[in-house]
Order: C-alpha cells, then sequence, then structure tokens
C-alpha cells in the first residue's frame, strides 16, 4: 500500500509544539473523512533521520487534488512519498493567497496559536457541504484583534467578525489598515458609527481589496467586515443564513465576551447557552460551527446539548483536546446546520 510522510512545522509556542504532531494525525482523520478520494487507512508519529513525522498509508495513492488538499494542514511543512527509505517531495499547492506575516505579525498577550487557528478553521469548514471549498463567508462572533480573520483572508474567503472590547476592535482596525497599506494592495477601508432610532449601538470596519487593479476592476475582490458590539445581538448586524462557517475561540473562563446586562460574564458555557442560538441562524443550510473552548470551563456533553438544542448536529469527530497552561485544556467541538 503507498506510503506518505508529513513533516511538521516547528511551532513558535513549545506548549502547541508537544501536541501538533497528535493533533496532526487527528486533522489528517477529518481530511480523510470529508475530503480526500482516498482512505487514509492509519497514522502514526514516525521518526526519519531523527526528525519526527506524521506517517500514513492509503488504500489508493493520493490524487493530485488530494496532495494540494493536504497542503492546507494546519502544521505541514511538507508532504512526501515514502518509497523505501527515501522521501519523494510531492507537489504542494495550498489555498494562501496572501503574504504571511498576516498571520504572524501581530505579538499580544493572548493571542491564540496560528497553527491551531488554522485547524479549528480547517475541521469546521470541512463538515460543511462547500468543504475547503471557494467562495466561503466566515464568521467569527468573538473575533478579538482577528487571527481567524486573517486565516479566512488568507484562504481567499471573505471574513466576518465581532467582538465587545472596543480596545480589541481599534487594534485591529489600525493593524489591517497598515497592513494593507504596505502591502500596496488596492483596498477601501472605512470605520462608520451603527445607530438604531438614533442611539449608538456599534462601530463597523468595512474592507474591500483586490490583489491588484486589474483584479479590483474584474471584480475579484474579498470582503472584511468587523463589528464592535455585543455578540448576543449579532442577529441585529447581520441577516439570517448569512455564513458558511462560524468558527470562533471561545474565552477561556476570565472576564469576556458579552455584558449580558451585568457586567462581563465569567462563564463562556453560560454565554454559549445564549449566543449558540442566534449564530445558528447565521448559518446557512449546509454550513458549519466550530468552537474551540476550554474544559475547565464545561464538559463537551454539556456544549454538545447547546449545540443539539439550536437545531445543529454535532460530528463525530477525534479528539483535539490538548494542555494550554495549568488553567486551560483547551478543545474544539464542531456541528453542522442540515442542509
Amino acid at each position: 500500500m503507498p506510503r506518505y510522510a508529513l513533516l511538521i512545522l516547528p511551532a513558535f509556542n513549545r506548549v502547541y509544539g508537544e501536541s501538533s504532531i497528535r493533533l496532526t494525525r487527528h486533522e489528517l482523520a477529518v481530511f480523510s473523512a470529508r475530503a480526500l478520494d482516498g482512505e487514509i487507512l492509519g497514522s502514526e508519529e514516525t521518526r526519519i533521520g531523527g526528525v519526527p513525522y506524521v506517517t500514513f498509508e492509503t488504500a489508493s495513492p493520493l490524487s493530485e487534488p488530494d496532495v494540494h488538499l493536504l497542503s492546507n494542514l494546519s502544521s505541514v511543512y511538507a508532504v512526501f512519498g515514502l518509497e523505501g527509505d527515501l522521501l519523494r517531495p510531492l507537489g504542494m499547492r495550498s489555498r494562501d493567497r496572501l503574504s504571511s506575516d498576516l498571520i504572524t505579525i501581530q505579538k499580544y498577550a493572548g493571542k491564540t496559536n496560528e497553527h491551531f487557528t488554522k485547524l479549528l478553521l480547517n475541521v469546521t469548514a470541512l463538515a460543511g457541504d462547500k468543504g475547503l471549498g471557494d467562495g466561503l463567508q466566515v464568521f467569527d462572533p468573538m473575533c478579538g484583534r482577528g487571527t481567524t480573520l486573517n486565516q479566512a483572508l488568507m484562504y481567499g474567503y471573505d471574513a466576518y467578525g465581532m467582538d465587545v472590547d472596543g480596545k480589541d476592535f481599534e487594534a485591529y482596525t489600525g493593524f489591517i489598515k497598515t497592513w494593507l497599506r504596505n502591502k500596496r494592495l488596492k483596498h477601501t477601508a472605512e470605520t462608520v458609527p451603527v445607530r438604531r432610532e438614533r442611539a449608538l449601538i456599534g462601530r463597523r470596519l468595512n474592507v474591500t481589496f483586490g490583489l491588484s487593479k486589474e483584479a479590483v476592476k474584474a471584480g475579484d475582490v474579498q470582503h472584511l467586515t468587523v463589528v464592535n458590539a455585543d455578540t448576543l445581538r449579532s442577529r441585529e448586524f447581520f441577516k439570517p443564513r448569512s455564513f458558511d462557517v462560524l468558527a470562533t475561540d471561545a474565552p477561556y473562563g476570565v472576564q469576556h465576551g458579552s455584558k449580558g446586562g451585568a457586567g462581563l460574564s465569567r462563564s463562556p458555557l453560560e454565554l454559549l447557552a445564549e449566543a449558540v442560538p442566534g449564530w445558528a441562524e447565521l448559518l446557512r443550510p449546509g454550513g458549519a460551527m466550530g468552537i474551540a473552548w476550554n474544559t475547565y470551563g464545561g464538559k463537551s456533553t454539556e456544549l454538545a446539548r447547546i449545540l443539539t438544542d439550536a437545531g445543529l448536529q454535532v460530528m463525530d469527530y477525534p479528539d483535539f483536546e490538548h494542555w494550554v497552561d495549568q488553567a486551560i485544556v483547551r478543545d474544539i467541538i464542531v456541528a453542522r446546520k442540515p442542509g
């Protein structure tokens, strides 16, 4: 049977790096079940030349589209065919269409690991009818400083975000406007107040950009919208059935996310119980919702019940649980909206 090897990118975060092999194997299982033409029969960690790889066998040789799809694995650096003791490089072609510093340049306390953000977006998109196809509309309802939004933009998708923290909104607005100028991408960007019955209820950043003037003239553009407001009011800013993918990294039990009428909530599960029904209405039929959360803040069965009560079907996915620090053990749950 054909055998292959994945060389894993080194993680800047040591703790995440210790989990990256196992998480890549589980991510690979999702790719196999949801997207690849050829079935992956099993994977394992193998050291080749003293370097750790994820190796796997397939029932039939990987097609070129399969290799291109695997190029998007969150921690993959290179894909090889195994021929005895030799590694034969395979032609990778990821979805990335923008400079990688869009993802890596921002440095701030509490930033989610970029590899994990990509993993979350990958496994969530693969649960939906469109998979990692073209033209997806991606929404992060608790976007912080935009790591998920930036990954969506990297893939060529339109990105939409929402966050209650005004400082995070201003920081991301400043970053993305500066980045677009520095890259000399043809774009428009404006921040406007949002009012209802003359009362200010939020701020909205609207960005449209293309890779060149010619692309913009041809209508080949991407859209980015970020709203500074409470995520519980998401239905006031976005229309039902607007998004193919909703992916968010939920707060880890510190003050966060929603004022809820009585100060900031300290219980992520309570916030999600209030927010998920509204988020589910924003998903298109056949779309998918992926939530990363701190397992110390609630059990997966509790979160699954919240998603099911909102009319979503929880996916039977591998275990993505991994240790972050003494107060955080992070996991992912994914559900799809029936088509």
